[in-house]
């Protein structure tokens, strides 16, 4: 259940402005919107807590100062977690410069804190006002963010598709990818050409994604390094912080503590 009064039928489809927003603060346990879409497209940004977003094919993550963008009219669904708080931004899709696909977005302070306070004000806004004037400044902020790529492609092939929906529910199975090949009855040069394919990653930079995936929910919510090396699988602390630092270029607390506002 989702609390906060702003967030109560709240559809950014009934408003004629072109930016508006809302925001979600979660109870304390998890809070998970159906498969739905909208005309204008939407911004995911989680000020604390995470949000975990199913779009299209693929699963996204929302940590701490990122941002997920969905497109006009694409289905999704937000899983939000426990005690967190996250603003919905809602853009028209006939402005320029968005991105044309999901994507995850950095998100500076000033970015943070616009979208933030526009959550807080009247929607119905009037044009050239206070807010209109403060939502050109927060379009042109939103244009120049760098974007990521925390998500785990799930694919519409049924063999990968098992395999897909396997690690997300044991991500600590580590077996090879020839290992998850012979168990689907197919040579391990298969199952890389259909992953390549599929998704145009090999086997093991897929998986990858969907341990940087966990590792960045993990860390949203207070887990330790020790606790998700264990989850994941890995054989020691050091391995998984140097495969987190290989991936994402920073050891994952020196990461969490630059994405900190």
């Amino acid at each position: 259940m989702l609390d906060t009064p702003s967030s109560i039928n709240f559809d950014s489809d009934d408003y004629p402005q072109a930016v508006v927003a809302t925001r979600f603060v979660a109870e304390q346990e998890y809070a998970e919107t159906p498969v739905h879409q909208h005309h204008k497209c939407q911004l995911v940004l989680a000020l604390n807590g995470y949000v975990k977003c199913k779009i299209a094919d693929a699963i996204w993550i929302v940590p701490p100062n990122c941002a997920v963008w969905i497109p006009s009219q694409v289905p999704h669904s937000n899983q939000v977690s426990k005690n967190a708080n996250v603003c919905m931004l809602f853009v028209d899709p006939a402005i320029e410069g968005m991105p044309a696909s999901s994507c995850t977005l950095s998100v500076t302070p000033l970015l943070r804190e616009l979208i933030a306070h526009l959550t807080e004000v009247e929607q119905n806004y009037l044009k050239h006002s206070a807010t209109d004037k403060l939502v050109d400044v927060l379009i042109e902020q939103l244009r120049s963010m760098p974007t990521e790529h925390f998500d785990f492609p799930l694919p519409a092939e049924p063999r990968l598709k098992a395999i897909a929906n396997r690690l997300l529910s044991a991500p600590e199975d580590r077996r090879t990818g020839g290992q998850w090949a012979s168990e689907f009855a197919m040579s391990e040069r298969t199952l890389s050409r259909l992953v390549k394919k599929e998704i145009g990653l090999t086997f093991g930079r897929w998986r990858g994604q969907l341990h940087i995936v966990l590792a960045l929910q993990k860390l949203s919510t207070g887990d330790s390094v020790q606790r998700i090396a264990d989850e994941l699988g890995y054989e020691s602390v050091s391995a998984f912080i140097t495969f987190f630092k290989k991936t994402l270029g920073k050891s994952p607390k020196q990461y969490m503590k630059i994405k900190e506002p």
